[in-house]
């Protein structure tokens, strides 16, 4: 069986080269993902969601580091992804804290936390810096990921 943190360094290896298979293929049928935007995924809809990020990503560069691992079932890293937001052109640079918990050698749970403010601030430029705290405007960019995720997924099936 592949050792946790082995298996945290295969998922973002595979992420560097945009490679949702690769990455997909860490992750248990029944996986469970939350992050702020996407908010909780489960099963192909995680899946779905790493196919899209990683088919639509421009100017993409991800770097990860500090893979700690916690006990038997538990690891953690810092990730860096640095990209244009194709929405209006800017550069983002998302600091992310991931944790896992792993089962019979697969992801099972998986979750990245950062600051949708930091996020919408780069990426939506003044509007982000001045409304990327408020809790409605938050909402309006998870309906929005979540629309896309849905349109993507019926494109596939």
């Amino acid at each position: 069986m592949i050792a946790n943190k082995d298996l945290m360094n295969n998922f973002y290896a595979a992420f560097q080269r945009l490679d949702s298979v690769g990455m997909n293929r860490c992750y248990s049928d029944d996986i469970v993902f939350f992050d702020p935007v996407f908010g909780l995924l489960k099963g192909d809809e995680a899946r779905y969601m790493w196919d899209m990020l990683c088919k639509n990503a421009k100017d993409f560069s991800l770097t990860y580091d500090n893979i700690q691992v916690l006990d038997e079932e538990y690891c953690t890293c810092d990730w860096v992804a640095t990209y244009t937001f194709s929405k209006t052109g800017r550069r983002v640079v998302n600091r992310i804290k991931a944790n896992m918990r792993f089962s019979n050698g697969k992801i099972i749970e998986h979750s990245d936390a950062f600051s949708i403010h930091k996020w919408s601030k780069q990426a939506l430029g003044l509007t982000g810096e001045l409304f990327g705290w408020n809790s409605f405007f938050q909402r309006k960019i998870k309906n929005q990921a979540r629309r896309n995720l849905l349109k993507f997924i019926a494109s596939k099936t």
